[in-house]
């Protein structure tokens, strides 16, 4: 049976309830493990000051105008999303001013994370992989706007109705226009049958997902697709020779020092002693983590540290200062927007100061997020090993972005509107998504709650009488009544509007 992948960032119903999960932690395990000096000499500002104030000053999405923001740290929303252990990487001017590692490898042990414990990257493996397939279009060997199937040998990319007038190019793969199918993957367990990249771009078993195929005109529209960069995977084998792990390593990571990471799948027991476990809703999966031969969408085992310095050297490049893998016009390529703020592995956001790139992952029980400023030198780096971890990874971005004075990341103000409580009573009841997805609205001490069936519940704040916002997640709710003033179904707006129905 094909399993539908859980990997992609899609922040839709149920606000995103099925990603928070409560549950215990040991707050005497979130100890700082590590941190990584910096080779220039210390600033006139405090270092560790600065990351106390990090790890004391997490802010949530929504802050409410003339209040002052909650207290959020570290340490209690690594509790409050049962999350075993975080690593935190942090670039300004250009170099990593600290790295941190907290908590524990694996929930119930006592080994601590470290700024050199591996976590799987998830989708982050993109940019980096796309990095490796650009320099080999530097080196002559590809070309970005060549069809595929031309230097393509093992497998070759079936054609269709679709690609009769447009056919599939390395820069469409790159940016996520392609065309192509299956958006990520779930991984297999430690004790499944692992398939080859072949019966994974066929979809032939063991391989849980469909075949990776055209089923769109190429270059038409942007769609995520894990299927691209597994195609880019078996692209940049057949041109290069080499197995996909060792050409990234002679390419990319060796020669920018991101000595903590590889592509190898499954990871190297001598490697695996140095690895956190993945966690989903803070249970250990069985067999610790998955494994992904989709390496290229998904493969990469990293740092913290090591994914900053692949952010350092594309800002580097960028501005001239470094060509050790790209020369400066092909990393300038690798950010400019082909469609829909995507560039050639990257999504992009912002101009001037505040134009950045990033780059979110999950893969099973693994969470992870990067951005970095092209023009300030400024970035971070998280890494959790739980789901939530994106969630958490949000928090710590916005509370680095208040310290170290971003333009981004700082919240959004909503003003909180006087209504009588009494009102509320309306709104009480349970609303019908669709036949397996109900939310649950409820009053306690003349305040509103939302909750999805099986998760906690979550405190919603009115903007007026009948639209409320969440602070936790950037969504609105707006309660509609019909002509006799009862309310018959709610409005969540999050990415889009979505209709429940009330049911009596």
């Amino acid at each position: 049976m094909r399993r539908q992948s859980s990997l992609a960032i899609v922040w839709l119903i149920p606000l995103v309830l099925s990603l928070i999960i409560t549950g215990t932690y040991s707050s005497s395990s979130a100890v700082a493990a590590e941190q990584v000096g910096n080779s220039s000499p210390p600033s006139r500002i405090d270092i560790p000051e600065r990351i106390a104030r990090v790890e004391s000053g997490l802010l949530p999405p929504v802050l409410i105008q003339g209040e002052p923001a909650p207290a959020m740290t570290l340490v209690e929303r690594m509790s409050h999303y049962n999350i075993p252990g975080v690593s935190i990487a942090v670039i300004n001017n250009g170099e990593i001013e600290w790295a941190r590692g907290y908590g524990v490898r694996e929930n119930g042990g006592n080994v601590p994370v470290t700024t050199t414990t591996l976590f799987q990257a998830g989708s982050i493996s993109k940019p980096v992989a796309a990095m490796a397939a650009l320099f080999l279009v530097q080196q002559g060997k590809l070309a970005l706007d060549e069809h595929v199937n031309t230097k393509l040998v093992s497998w070759k990319l079936p054609e269709n109705e679709y690609t009769t007038a447009q056919k599939v190019s390395l820069r469409g793969l790159l940016s996520h226009t392609a065309g192509l199918t299956v958006q990520g993957f779930p991984g297999y367990a430690a004790n499944e049958e692992i398939p080859t990249l072949l019966q994974v771009l066929d979809g032939i078993e063991p391989a849980n997902t469909r075949p990776i195929r055209v089923d769109m005109i190429p270059h038409s529209q942007w769609r995520y697709s894990g299927g691209g960069y597994t195609l880019i995977q078996q692209l940049l084998i057949d041109v290069a020779g080499k197995s996909f792990p060792n050409i990234l390593e002679e390419v990319v990571l060796r020669v920018i020092g991101m000595k903590h990471s590889t592509y190898q799948q499954p990871l190297p027991q001598a490697l695996a002693a140095s690895a956190a476990a993945a966690h989903r809703k803070g249970r250990k999966l069985s067999g610790k983590w998955h494994i992904y031969p989709e390496m290229a969408a998904a493969g990469l085992w990293t740092t913290p540290s090591d994914l900053a310095l692949f952010a350092i050297e594309l800002q580097n490049t960028i501005s001239g200062l470094s060509n050790k893998v790209l020369s400066t016009p092909m990393a300038n390529l690798m950010v400019t927007d082909q469609m829909q703020n995507y560039g050639l592995g990257l999504a992009l956001k912002g101009e001037g100061k505040s134009a950045r790139f990033s780059h979110g992952g999950i893969n099973e029980g693994f969470e992870a997020y990067i951005v970095a400023y092209t023009s300030t030198r400024q970035g971070a780096v998280v890494m959790a090993n739980g789901s939530g971890g994106m969630h958490l990874a949000q928090e710590i971005i916005r509370g680095i972005a208040r310290e170290y004075g971003w333009i981004d990341f700082l919240g959004e103000n909503r003003v909180l509107a006087q209504v009588d409580p009494k009102l509320y009573d309306a709104y009480i009841g349970q609303y019908e998504f669709g036949p397996h997805l109900m939310l649950l609205v409820s009053k306690k001490e003349d305040r509103l709650f939302v909750r999805a069936t099986d998760h906690r519940q979550f405190e919603i704040f009115p903007e007026s009488e009948i639209t409320f916002f969440l602070q936790e997640f950037e969504a609105q709710i707006t309660f509609i009544k019909d002509e006799r003033g009862r309310v018959t179904h709610l409005i969540l707006r999050q990415h889009g509007e979505h209709s429940a129905k009330k049911i009596e």
